[in-house]
């Protein structure tokens, strides 16, 4: 059976859902007496979430809970609120899958690796925001990356998160057939960052393609892995290939988050960090110290936009 292609913003113009407060596209959670968000140890009859989340305005997602755990610090002591940093509380304490920090209008929360991980975080995330009737959020993925002919520590802003053949979509598999759902962003926020980038001393940036691969090793042509099935100039051709499709990066969850955002009329973006360029090897031997400043980057950047939409800077 032929795909079917969702372009899934009724409009087609995903500028104008402005001021919308976060919705699901499921009719059936109208029926359900309660709603159990299992993978975050949070329901709708157990915790009163509008109360618990409805200020969130800014939602930070990243694969690993430490790190995320970490900018949750960051962005209390970027916007000067009361309270220890250490007595900062991880939300989903109750399960072992995800870590979820809240520091004022901000979420913090990690989604693991690769694309089957994410998207469970996001079905509950969204859900949530729903539950909670929160209103004007915006979406951020933070995370490191393979450069594509860029140089170390190079952060890159997604414009379009494309699949192993270039293509901006996602292939969703519902009861057997396929979905093809679109992964543009939002221009406005990539813009937005890019500005931002540009008032922050040392924080290379540009605006490319981000393609999302299933694996980390083989599906991103890497010659290192268990496995491999190819040669060096096969992989150097499809990364020619990658990059005169204005790829400028690869990672592993883009696609699924930008879909389900579009889909829900969620803005959004991705802001990764390269930790090496492919073209020049597969292995990151960068030093330790290097790579965690590298990780700080898309932290720094997200925090300016946060600082500026909130009025702490001009």
């Amino acid at each position: 059976m032929a795909p079917i292609l969702l372009n899934c913003m009724g409009g087609g113009n995903h500028t104008e859902y402005i001021e919308q407060e976060v919705h699901v596209n499921n009719p059936h959670l109208d029926t359900m007496e309660e709603d159990i968000l299992y993978h975050f140890s949070l329901g709708t009859k157990t915790h009163n979430l509008p109360e618990m989340f409805g200020d969130i305005k800014f939602v930070c997602v990243g694969g690993s809970a430490n790190r995320m755990k970490s900018f949750a610090q960051f962005i209390h002591q970027e916007l000067n609120l009361a309270g220890n940093i250490e007595d900062i509380k991880d939300i989903c304490e109750g399960t072992d899958r995800y870590s979820m920090f809240k520091v004022g209008p901000v979420l913090s929360i990690n989604h693991g690796m690769g694309v089957p991980s994410i998207s469970i975080m996001l079905h509950e995330l969204i859900k949530l925001l729903h539950h909670a009737h929160c209103r004007d959020v915006v979406l951020f993925r933070l995370g490191t990356s393979g450069g594509v002919g860029l140089a170390p520590g190079t952060v890159v802003i997604t414009d379009k998160a494309v699949d192993y053949s270039f293509r901006a979509q996602f292939e969703q598999v519902v009861l057997g057939k396929v979905i093809l759902r679109s992964t543009e962003l939002d221009e406005g926020v990539a813009q937005e960052l890019l500005q931002c980038s540009s008032e922050i001393k040392d924080l290379p940036t540009v605006i490319g393609n981000t393609m999302c691969t299933h694996d980390f090793y083989e599906g991103q042509g890497r010659l290192d892995g268990a496995l491999c099935s190819f040669s060096t100039e096969d992989k150097l051709e499809y990364l020619r290939k990658a990059h005169e499709a204005g790829v400028r990066n690869i990672e592993m969850e883009s696609t699924v988050f930008a879909a389900m955002c579009r889909v829900c009329g969620i803005k959004a973006a991705v802001i990764c960090v390269t930790l090496l360029n492919r073209f020049e090897g597969d292995q990151i031997s960068t030093p330790h110290e290097v790579l965690v400043e590298y990780q700080q980057r898309p932290q720094v950047l997200v925090s300016h936009f946060i600082k500026k939409r909130l009025g702490y800077v001009a």
